[in-house]
């Protein structure tokens, strides 16, 4: 997300764009000089805890897996951290996690659901305040039934280009993914780990590349068959969530996320989250989408019919609908929601709340659902992999923002750049897997990655629906901030890889 007004329509999704203090060119280049060798840096520590309630003694390893071209130098550095249970078991699963943005680093998923230790920040939707922040064992990480690698691809964490080379090679949707899909394919490799069951995680844009990563694995050279890819916060089909003026699908897509948090927030009534966005959605999809679709042909009837059903679901007067020609954008709702009490709502987590600077605007200064967790996050990650595991380096860890200039093509001409998606990339693999299934994790209260709109995307013709397993928590974006969603979403992958 990139920080302007509206916090709406981005390609950064998993954690606010803010940038870091060293620009992207200085984080991931070494220098001008072409290098034709490099050595990889890399630190391990052994560790026990207790993970599902099993003990298991495991080592921590942080290291470079460097990408080289056809000649055989060095290219990038792109930095893993793997957690492996001891003794080894090549039997054990395996799973690669990243998190998104595109321009993340792995720390989200690794220091708040999934790694073995986590920093402690408020469960609550409030701020994280200042330092210090407790890094503490996590009885949630899924250690317990698969090992663990993140990677950080370059320009996020400490990944970067080697040399001359440019970044710019790796940031894009397919680049990115054929990045990726090297450094699993070494990994599996060095390990010993090409017969062990896989899978494959992302949140947010890291659900984009999971999907992008599968195809580069299975659609490719089909050489690296998985038993499944957790998608958690999820974003395929990029048309399904644009703002861009003419498209009315986010309209449809944002509705019943807006149902959940007026509920929330107290502008609706209903016994339960559940059933206020069951109703939702066959409004949504229903009367809500036939009237969208009409535009300007539709009649003062209909829209007289539309209107109050669109403010029971949305907390928001008709006075403000009607003004809004019954087309309420997110970045709008953020503001007028709790506009009467002072107050915004924020974007990866809408339980959140923020004061701006005034009551006036359109849309919020930023986002309270950022801003009251990035720096736990930060200064755990850092502290963890420095101090704890004792990894050298002179480079500023980049949680956020380390990447420019993205490229969003896909191979298949100029429809296919049009209408963005690389669903129909799981369908494909699904399709030629019988032994591939998704796991999709979804919040009530995320506005960067609606349910409803991972739904709609993961719906789609050629998807096999009897393998995609949705699950729903009381949280947003990073549903795990919340204790008993961290705790929920655990025990449902871990179920969810035990199935196989």
């Amino acid at each position: 997300m990139t920080k302007r007004p509206i916090l709406a329509a981005t390609a950064a999704f998993t954690l606010g764009m803010i940038l870091p203090a060293v620009s992207a060119a200085e984080e991931t280049k070494d220098s001008p000089a072409k290098v034709t060798d490099y050595t990889a840096n890399s630190s391990s520590k052994s560790f026990t805890g207790t993970f599902g309630g099993r003990s298991v003694r495991y080592t921590a390893t942080v290291a470079e897996q460097v990408l080289k071209d056809d000649k055989g130098a060095p290219k990038a550095a792109i930095v893993t951290t793997s957690y492996i249970a001891e003794p080894r078991d090549k039997a054990r699963p395996v799973t690669f996690l990243f998190n998104g943005g595109p321009g993340s680093a792995s720390l989200w998923l690794q220091m708040g659901a999934f790694g073995p230790k986590r920093v402690a920040i408020p469960s609550n939707a409030k701020d994280d305040g200042g330092p210090p922040y407790p890094v503490l064992d996590n009885p949630d990480s899924l250690l317990d039934v698969t090992d663990l690698v993140f990677i950080d691809p370059v320009g996020t964490g400490f990944s970067h280009a080697i040399g001359d080379t440019d970044p710019n090679d790796y940031w894009g949707v397919t680049q990115d993914a054929q990045s990726v899909a090297k450094v699993i394919r070494q990994w599996l490799s060095e390990n010993g780990r090409w017969n062990s069951p896989k899978y494959l995680g992302g949140e947010s844009y890291g659900t984009t590349r999971s999907a992008a990563v599968v195809h580069e694995l299975e659609g490719g050279y089909n050489d690296v068959a998985l038993n499944g890819v957790i998608l958690i916060s999820t974003v395929l089909d990029f048309g399904a969530g644009s703002d861009a003026e003419g498209n009315e699908l986010s309209y449809i897509t944002n509705l019943p996320s807006m149902a959940a948090t007026a509920l929330y927030h107290g502008k609706a009534n209903a016994p339960s989250v559940e059933q206020f966005v069951a109703e939702a959605r066959q409004f949504a999809e229903g009367p809500y989408a036939a009237f969208l679709l009409k535009g300007q042909k539709a009649s003062q009837a209909e829209r007289d019919a539309i209107r109050p059903q669109l403010a029971h679901f949305t907390g928001l007067s008709e006075r403000y609908l009607e003004a809004a020609d019954l087309r309420v954008t997110p970045g709008r709702f953020y503001k007028e929601l709790l506009r009467d009490r002072g107050l915004t709502i924020g974007r990866l987590d809408s339980r959140y709340t923020g004061k701006d600077y005034d009551n006036a605007g359109e849309t919020p200064d930023n986002d309270p659902s950022f801003y009251g967790i990035d720096g736990g996050y930060t200064a755990a990650a850092n502290s963890f992999f420095r101090d704890t595991l004792g990894y050298t380096t002179e480079r500023n860890y980049v949680t956020i923002g380390g990447v420019n200039d993205w490229d969003w093509r896909l191979n298949g001409g100029r429809d296919f750049n049009a209408y963005l998606t690389v669903a129909p990339y799981l369908g494909k693999a699904m399709r030629e897997n019988s032994g591939l299934s998704l796991f999709v994790g979804q919040g009530w209260y995320d506005f960067a990655t609606p349910f409803f709109a991972a739904e709609y995307s993961l719906s789609r013709t050629g998807i096999p629906q009897d393998r995609v397993h949705f699950h729903y928590y009381d949280a947003g974006h990073m549903m795990y901030v919340r204790d008993e969603d961290r705790h929920k979403l655990s025990a449902d992958i871990r179920a969810f890889i035990r199935s196989r």
